[in-house]
C-alpha cells in the first residue's frame, strides 16, 4: 500500500466556534477581531469599509497583512511593482520565505499533532489522518530524495496523482527545496500529459502505479510510460504504490516509497524570493492550446490563505472539505495552500460523488464532521436529477458554509456584514483588494448597475497569474491588451441594481451560428433548465455547406436515466 504514517485511529476533536460574521458590530474593536490588521486601517470600522479600504489603500493593506500572515526569512521592501499594459506583476519584492515552512513548520512548532490532512479514500470509512508532524517528516524525506537524484532549484517537477497525501508532500517537496511543480489531472490521457511535459521541459515525473476512483482502477503509470516516450526530457520517473498490485518497473522508475525511507527526517528549506515560481498549472484546454499559466510564492500563498480564512469563515478546529481534485487551481489553493498556510484541517476527496451511491458527499460530512463543504457546480448539477432524499438521509449540523466557486475567489457572497443577503447564482461581492469593471464593447466603463459587460480587475491582488510559461506574450495578449490597464478575466458578468456580480459565461468561447455570437454558457444554462437534463455540454462544429464562418450547435445531454443523449 501507499507509504503513509500510521492510521489515527481515535476520534478527532471538533471545536465549534462562533462564526466569525457575528464578531462584526457596529464598535471598532470588533472590526479588529475580524481582522486585527484592521486596528491601523483608517476608518475601516466594518467590513463594506474595510473592502474600500483595501481598494483605494491597496499598498496599506497588502503589506500589513503580508507581514502578518507569513512567516518571512527576510522581508520584503516594495510591496508592488505592477504595471498592467505590460504584464508586469511584482508584489513583495525583496523578501524571502519558504512556502513548506509556511505551511508545516510553522504549525509543527505550535500544534504538530493537529490533524492536516484527512485522505478520504475511495472506500467510504477507509479514511486516513496525517498530522502536522507526519507530513512536514513525508516532506522532508521526499525533498531530500529530489535532491539526491538532482532535482536542483528552479527544475520544474510533473505531479500526475490522483488526491493523496503523498501528491501534497511532493508538491511541498518541491516548494521545500526551490523546484517548481506541474501538477497534472490523473485523468487525462496520455498525449496530454505528454503535451504538459514538454512544454513544462520537466526531467522528473511523480506518479502512482494505480489509481483507484468511483470502484475503478486505472493504469496511471502506464499512461506516464506512453507519455514519456515522447518527451525526451524526462529522465526519471519516482512511483509510489496507492494499490498492491504488481508493477514492471522501467530504467527510469525510481521506487519512490522505498526510497523515501533512506532519507533524513530533517531538509534544510530553500530561501525563495517572493516573485520566485512555485508553481505551473496549465489550462484545459477548451479554448485553445493549454496555457501553462505561473504562479510564484508569496502573492500567490498569501491570497489562498486569506480567501480560504474570510471566505469560508475558516477557525481553528474546524473540518475543511474541498473536494476540488489538487490537478485544478481550486484543489491547489483551497485543498492544500489554503488551508495548511493556516494551518487547517483539510479532506482530500478520492472518489466521486455518486460512489457508492449519491450520498456520498453527505456521508462524508456526517462521518468527517466536515464544516465548511466546498463542491463544483458540475458536481451540484449532477445530483440535483438524484433528489433531497440523499442529502435528508445524513446528518449535515457541522456544517456553517457551503460554496461552489472556482480557482482564486476575487468575487464572493461572504465575507459580509452579518446580517447581508445571499443571493442564490451571484458570485456577488468583490473580495478584499479586489477592484472589478464592466466593460462595453468599445472599452469603455459601465458605471450604472443592472448593466452587462466584460469582467476585468481594475488593478492588479498578489494572487494573479503571473505569466504564461515560455510565452509572455500571450499572456499579454489574452488578459492584458483587451481592456488596456485592466486585467481581463475572460468573463462577461451582469451587475443588479444592488451592485452584486452575477457571471454569465466565458467571452471567448462562443459560436457562430447565422451571424449571431453565441456562448456556450448561455446555450447550456438554458438547456439544463429542462427538468428532463441534469448536464450539458455545448460545443460548434462547422456548418456542412457554409464552412468554419458558419457553426452549428452539437451538445450532449445526460438525462435523468443517466444516458448520454447527443444532439
Amino acid at each position: 500500500m501507499m507509504w503513509l504514517p500510521y492510521r489515527c485511529t481515535s476520534k478527532y476533536a471538533v471545536t465549534v466556534f462562533r462564526s466569525y460574521f457575528h464578531v462584526l458590530s457596529r464598535s471598532r474593536c470588533n472590526i479588529t477581531a475580524f481582522m486585527p490588521e484592521a486596528a491601523g486601517f483608517e476608518g475601516a470600522s466594518n467590513r463594506s469599509a474595510l473592502q474600500e479600504f483595501s481598494v483605494s489603500n491597496s499598498e496599506s493593506f497588502w503589506a500589513a497583512v503580508a507581514s502578518q500572515r507569513l512567516s518571512w526569512i527576510r522581508p520584503f521592501h516594495t510591496v508592488q511593482d505592477c504595471d498592467l499594459s505590460r504584464g508586469m506583476i511584482k508584489w513583495f519584492e525583496g523578501g524571502k520565505l519558504n512556502v513548506s515552512v509556511n505551511c508545516l513548520d510553522r504549525h509543527v512548532h505550535t500544534c504538530p499533532e493537529r490533524v492536516a490532512l484527512i485522505w478520504e479514500r475511495d472506500e467510504p470509512g477507509s479514511e486516513v489522518k496525517v498530522t502536522y508532524r507526519q507530513l512536514l517528516e513525508m516532506t522532508c524525506r521526499l525533498g531530500n530524495l529530489l535532491r539526491r537524484r538532482g532535482v536542483k532549484r528552479g527544475d520544474c517537477v510533473t505531479i500526475y496523482m490522483p488526491p493523496c497525501p503523498l501528491a501534497v508532500a511532493s508538491m511541498l517537496a518541491c516548494a521545500r527545496i526551490g523546484a517548481a511543480h506541474n501538477v497534472v489531472f490523473a485523468g487525462f490521457s496520455a498525449e496530454a500529459l505528454a503535451e504538459r511535459i514538454r512544454d513544462a521541459q520537466c526531467s522528473t515525473v511523480i506518479t502512482v502505479n494505480q489509481g483507484v476512483r468511483g470502484g475503478k482502477v486505472s493504469e496511471l503509470k502506464k499512461t506516464v510510460d506512453t507519455a514519456v516516450q515522447s518527451c525526451p526530457t524526462v529522465q526519471q520517473v519516482f512511483v509510489a504504490m496507492r494499490t498492491e498490485n504488481p508493477l514492471a518497473m522501467t530504467a527510469k522508475d525510481v521506487a519512490m516509497e522505498e526510497e523515501m525511507l533512506k532519507e533524513d527526517t530533517v531538509c534544510e528549506p530553500a530561501a525563495m524570493d517572493s516573485e520566485d515560481v512555485l508553481f505551473l498549472l496549465y489550462t484545459s484546454g477548451s479554448t485553445g492550446k493549454p496555457k501553462g499559466l505561473v504562479h510564484t510564492q508569496a502573492g500567490y500563498l498569501l491570497y489562498a490563505a486569506l480567501t480560504h480564512r474570510y471566505v469560508f469563515s475558516y477557525h481553528d478546529g474546524d473540518v475543511f472539505g474541498c473536494v476540488a481534485d489538487i490537478g485544478w487551481i481550486t484543489g491547489h489553493s483551497y485543498s492544500v495552500y489554503g488551508p495548511l498556510a493556516n494551518g487547517g484541517t483539510t479532506v482530500l476527496f478520492e472518489s466521486t460523488p455518486i460512489y457508492p451511491d449519491p450520498g456520498r458527499y453527505w456521508e462524508m460530512v456526517q462521518r468527517l464532521k466536515i464544516n465548511q463543504f466546498y463542491g463544483a457546480p458540475t458536481a451540484i448539477r449532477l445530483l440535483l436529477k438524484y433528489g433531497d432524499k440523499w442529502v435528508h438521509k445524513y446528518d449535515r449540523s457541522t456544517l456553517k458554509t457551503l460554496g461552489s466557486e472556482t480557482g482564486g475567489i476575487c468575487i464572493s457572497p461572504r465575507p459580509s456584514d452579518p446580517d447581508a443577503e445571499i443571493v442564490p447564482g451571484m458570485a456577488m461581492r468583490p473580495f478584499f483588494g479586489i477592484k472589478p469593471e464592466l466593460m462595453d464593447p468599445e472599452g469603455k466603463v459601465l458605471t450604472s448597475n443592472h448593466t452587462s459587460g466584460a469582467l476585468c480587475i481594475a488593478q492588479p491582488w498578489p494572487g494573479m497569474a503571473r505569466t504564461i510559461h515560455n510565452n509572455h506574450q500571450r499572456f499579454i495578449e489574452t488578459y492584458c491588451q483587451p481592456y488596456p490597464g485592466c486585467f481581463f478575466t475572460g468573463d462577461g458578468a451582469y451587475r443588479s441594481k444592488e451592485g452584486y456580480y452575477q457571471i454569465t459565461g466565458r467571452l471567448d468561447d462562443v459560436i457562430n451560428v447565422s451571424g449571431h455570437r453565441i456562448g456556450t454558457a448561455e446555450i447550456e444554462d438554458v438547456v439544463n433548465h429542462c427538468s428532463a437534463v441534469a448536464e450539458s455540454a455545448v460545443i460548434g462544429y462547422s456548418h456542412n455547406i457554409k464552412g468554419q464562418g458558419e457553426q452549428e450547435i452539437f451538445f450532449f445531454c445526460v438525462n435523468q436515466s443517466e444516458n448520454v443523449i447527443p444532439t
